[in-house]
């Protein structure tokens, strides 16, 4: 069942905000959106949105999402570009998790370009 509010921290309905997305109903119009819309694919274990959401040069075959990691809160830091007249930018963020019940974050500098009009995930900086 999908969450009430949406993991990736807006105040938001999951199925008004990121769920749209999951659900092909809407496309981000941002990078920082399309970044959201990842982690909550990750937060919900929505691998084919998150293949769906990357660039194809080096698009894996398989996510390999890990059913014990728990991703629990998104803070997004920075954001240069990425917005609705570019078409490249990047995102800065700390995600949180629960790896088995233990506590972590991580941080990545994300980069995002557009691809036959719609954003997609091209790697880290």
């Amino acid at each position: 069942m999908p969450p009430r509010t949406c993991p990736c921290g807006l105040p938001a309905p999951y199925r008004d905000c990121c769920g749209r997305f999951h659900r092909g109903e809407a496309a981000p119009a941002t990078a920082e959106q399309l970044m959201r819309s990842r982690f909550s694919a990750f937060a919900t274990g929505d691998e084919a949105y998150l293949l769906h959401s990357w660039h194809p040069s080096d698009r894996p075959a398989r996510v390999g999402l890990d059913r014990k990691v728990r991703w629990t809160r998104l803070e997004v830091l920075q954001t240069t570009g990425g917005s609705v007249v570019h078409t490249e930018g990047t995102v800065r963020f700390r995600a949180h998790y629960l790896d088995r019940g233990t506590p972590g974050e991580m941080e990545e500098d994300s980069r995002f370009v557009r691809l036959e009009g719609r954003w997609v995930y091209a790697g880290t900086l």
